[in-house]
Parts: C-alpha cells; structure tokens; sequence
C-alpha cells in the first residue's frame, strides 16, 4: 500500500484477524467492537481536560503564557512512554498492559479537585500521560490489524471515529465545566477510562497478539518518519487552538461553540477519509487535507480580529483538515512500514501526534505573548502550507 491502498498481510505480524466479506461490517468483529469501547472510554478522560486544564490554571491565577505547561507535561510523559510500550506488551503480554494504562489514565483524575496551581495539576496529569502512553500505542496497531488488510482505511477510520467523538463533545464540554465553575465534576468524569477496564479481556482474548512485531524497528520508524511530521505540524496547530482559544475568549461562549465544530468537522473526516483512502490511495488526499487545515486555521485567525461568525467558519474547516490528516498519515505511516514494523510505525505516529500537540500547547503560548494570537495562528498556517511537499512525500514508497 504504497499510495495508501491495502497490501497483502505478512505473516507473524502478531495479531489474529476476524474475518468478514466485503459488504460485512466491520462491527461484526468482537475486537473491533472492544476496541472502539475502550478507544472512546479512554478518550474521554484524556479530552475532558485537554483544553480545560489550562483554562482552570488561568481562573485560579496562573499567567496565560505558562497555563500550556500542563497539557506539555502529559503529553511529554506520555512521549516518553510511548518507545517502551511494545516491550513491556512483548514482557507482560496484551492485556494486563493496556488495563493498567487504562488504569493510569483515569484513577488519578479526581485527584485534580485537591489543587489549582500549573505544578499540581502537571502532577496528576504527568501520571495519567503514562497511561495514555499504552492506549495510543496499542490502540493504533490494533486498529490497523483487527481487519481484512483491504479495509485497513475503513478500520483506521472506525478507531478515529472513537477518538473523534470525545474530542467532538469532552474537549467543550470540559472547557464549559470550568468555565461554569464546575471543576469538581471534570476530575470526576475525566476517570472514565476506568469504566474501560472490563472491556479489556474480551479484547485480549478476541485478538492474539504475540508480542512486537517481527522486522526491523529502525527501518520502521525511518518509513513512518514523513507521514509522522506532517501529523507532528497539524497536531502543533491543534494544539495551539484547543490550549488558547478558550483563554484569548474567556466567556467561554465562542470559544466552546468552535471547539465543538472543529471536534464535529474532525470526527466526520477522521471517520470518512479511511475510506477514500482505500478507494483513492492518498497521494492527493493527504496533501489537500493539510492545505484545507491551513485555510482554516487562517479564518480563526482572521476572525478573531473581525467577527465571531468568521471564527467558527474557520474552526470548522481547520476541524476537517486536522481529522483527514490523522487519518491518512496513520495509513501512509502503516503502509510505508509494512506489517512487520506496524508497531514501532504505531509509536512513531503517536509520539510525533503529542509532541505536535505539546508543542502547540506549550511553544505558541509563548510566540502569543509576544506577537499576540490571531498573527500566532497566521504563521502557524503558514507553516502548514510550507509542510506540503513533505505531504507529498510522505505518500510515496518508502
């Protein structure tokens, strides 16, 4: 699948697939309904307080340009984590992995009601990033192997349709929480991923996994290299609309009304874009995705110097960009790997997706202070347009 399109599977690629016939939907396979169940569960927990974190900090006194340090420190940690998690799936096998990191994730979240302060709450939220680690990796390769190889877009698809639709409703709804002073009620929600726990075992049973895949891990991540830094520059965006949009409007009206497009536009196309993919390849896809992300980052920018209206026009176009990047770098970076490196491919992927998002949390705080946010979302366009030839390249062969 060198444009995107499926390949025929290796063998010893680690997992065992449900078999279906073309018209079959994949919900027919008990792992990919598991999956999606533990996906979106997890995903909760981790979009609850992506946005709202910081926002909660800025209410309580901290000071704008040090609020992203929190969504920095998880997403950090969960970096770090992401290089050790084949192995400790290879030593522990499946299912006790990925329960403690559903575990990880959501039973340190109530602690967030004991304080307020940016190093309290980058604590917690540096324990829940470990747990995040083994859901992001596991998840990825998983989603990619559950299927028939042909249907690997549709099955990506499904698995971001999972992580879209918490980020469709938690990001807004947990930045409307706090905003509305109900911080008691984000910690406690945000534990969902726990509610995931019991799915697990059905999961480990309905799919084999023999440990990481076989093949050279360094040549992997070499393959997935491109598509990964595309994603890393969408994520950077992402990042910086979800951490500062909610503090550049503090009323919290406008600022949750965006995120809730941008979270619709991006479930929408996460979920569809699989399947052009598999239709199409994503030689033109991948490339006109990151362009679409690129205007509407612009229109937010435009916007928040002229009329609210403009900026939910652009949140909802930049939504679209970020979720058909997502989707159609998974499937380039998968592709380009081959069956024997998906997990390393997986953990490259990931890493690149959060170090973006860290970044964008972290970094564009700081250019805001200086340069102000409309003209911070204008270079970050700019940035993602000068990322289209290595869009490009991302989508041919390794």
């Amino acid at each position: 699948m060198l444009d995107g399109r499926a390949t025929t599977p290796a063998e010893g690629s680690g997992v065992t697939r449900g078999t279906t016939t073309p018209r079959d939907s994949l919900w027919r396979l008990p792992a990919m309904r598991s999956l999606v169940g533990a996906t979106g569960l997890g995903f909760v927990g981790y979009c609850l307080t992506l946005a709202s974190l910081p926002a909660y900090a800025v209410a309580n006194g901290a000071s704008a340009d040090t609020a992203g340090v929190i969504t920095a420190v998880f997403l950090l940690v969960t970096v770090a984590g992401q290089s050790v998690v084949p192995a400790l799936t290879a030593r522990f096998g499946l299912g006790p992995v990925l329960a403690a990191g559903l575990l990880a994730l959501g039973a340190p979240s109530p602690l967030y009601v004991l304080g307020d302060g940016v190093l309290w709450l980058s604590g917690v939220s540096a324990v829940r990033g470990a747990g995040f680690a083994v859901l992001t990796v596991l998840g990825a390769v998983l989603a990619a192997q559950v299927a028939p190889p042909e249907r690997r877009g549709e099955s990506i698809g499904l698995y971001g349709l999972a992580i879209a639709v918490p980020n469709l409703l938690a990001v807004p709804a947990g930045v409307a929480l706090v905003l509305d002073g109900h911080a008691g009620w984000l910690a406690w929600l945000s534990a969902a991923p726990v509610l995931a726990v019991p799915l697990v075992p059905q999961l480990a049973r309905t799919v084999h996994w023999e440990g990481a895949a076989g093949g050279s891990s360094r040549e992997a991540v070499r393959a997935a290299l491109a598509p990964s830094g595309v994603l890393l520059l969408v994520t950077l965006a992402g990042g910086g609309v979800m951490t500062f949009l909610p503090i550049e409007r503090p009323d919290g009206v406008l600022a949750t009304a965006a995120l809730l497009l941008f979270g619709v536009t991006g479930a929408l196309t996460r979920w569809r874009a699989g399947l052009l993919a598999d239709r199409l390849g994503t030689r033109r896809l991948l490339p006109a995705a990151l362009a679409v992300g690129a205007v509407g980052l612009a229109a937010v920018a435009l916007g928040l110097g002229t009329a609210d209206a403009v900026v939910l026009a652009g949140a909802a176009v930049f939504g679209a960009g970020y979720g058909a990047v997502q989707n159609l770098t998974l499937v380039t970076a998968f592709a380009r790997a081959g069956e024997g490196g998906s997990t390393a491919a997986s953990a490259m992927w990931n890493a690149s997706f959060d170090t973006g998002t860290a970044i964008g949390a972290l970094a564009l705080g700081l250019v805001a202070a200086g340069v102000g946010l409309p003209w911070t979302y204008v270079l970050v366009a700019g940035l993602l347009l000068v990322g289209l030839p290595l869009a490009r390249a991302a989508t041919r062969p390794a």
